[in-house]
């Protein structure tokens, strides 16, 4: 249901608005950003190279990804609209084992695990929400029986910032069966199978973690609505020769000869002063 805008509102920024529309969207209702330096994490190896971990000299880091983030949410006691978030950062870390100075180094892939927990408010709500759409199953429409908000967690590529090799004790997040700790979702993504550690060494890594953690609710909203949105640009159907393509761009000079003046267009990274671009 629409009602048209008074006349108070009928313009914004110069363009008409024809009417108010209502729409269903998500409304974040508390946010955190955090800077995580993960020290002394255990890296977890599948059978398949544990071998490697335990003939090698020394270790080094070639980077490391998030491949999946599990979260949960509760309600905090005696704090009406408030939740803990726990979440479980699961990383792909590669690493380059040395052997000896008369062999390549090997590259392996083991697995490290982070757990944190956040307070944020997430507002209260005590409704079912049933939609129009079914489950394959038995034709039963799909309700939303949680009335806890929904985390979102936004992460940056991560940074590797030290390996070394160990002892088990060292490490801060030992895991004993590291084969029924660890999800299958994140387990197949390794080659061969996790199991108990009992090897004599082990991987410790540091990770730099850059995160955004949100709650949000569905809510629905009144906005002003323009018009319909229509594309404006047409499909490129261009089948053409790829090097008449690669004619078209232009030579990148800037590249191979970086201009020898500060680009006051770009940003100025933190904590550096903004270069002198007076007379412009």
């Amino acid at each position: 249901m629409s009602e048209k805008l008074g006349p108070l509102t009928e313009t914004i920024e110069g363009r008409k608005v024809n009417e108010a529309i209502c729409i269903d969207t998500a409304r974040v209702y508390d946010s955190c950003a955090d800077k995580d330096c993960l020290a002394d994490l255990r890296v977890y190896f599948t059978d398949t190279a544990e071998s490697i971990i335990e003939s090698a000299v020394s270790i080094r880091c070639r980077g490391c990804e998030v491949i999946n983030v599990i979260t949960e949410v509760d309600s905090v006691p005696f704090n009406r609209g408030y939740y803990s978030v726990d979440i479980t950062f699961f990383f792909a870390v590669t690493l380059e084992a040395i052997i000896s100075s008369q062999q390549q180094p090997v590259t392996v892939t083991g697995l490290s695990v982070f757990s944190k927990k956040c307070i944020l408010y997430g507002a209260e709500g005590n409704v079912k929400v049933f939609t129009s759409e079914y489950s394959s199953e038995n034709d039963f429409s799909l309700p939303v029986t949680s009335v806890n908000p929904k985390a979102k967690i936004q992460v940056a590529t991560p940074l590797c910032l030290d390996a070394r090799i160990c002892r088990p004790c060292e490490c801060c997040n030992n895991i004993q069966d590291a084969g029924a700790a660890i999800p299958r979702s994140v387990a197949r993504f390794f080659p061969g199978n996790f199991g108990p550690q009992s090897a004599q060494r082990a991987v410790r890594v540091t990770i730099g973690l850059f995160s955004i953690v949100q709650l949000e609710r569905d809510v629905q909203m009144l906005i002003p609505a323009y018009d319909f949105c229509m594309p404006t640009k047409e499909c490129s159907c261009d089948t053409e020769d790829p090097c008449d393509s690669f004619r078209k761009i232009r030579f990148p000079v800037s590249e191979f000869f970086p201009p020898d003046t500060p680009d006051c267009n770009n940003d100025v990274h933190p904590g550096f002063d903004p270069p002198c671009c007076c007379g412009r």
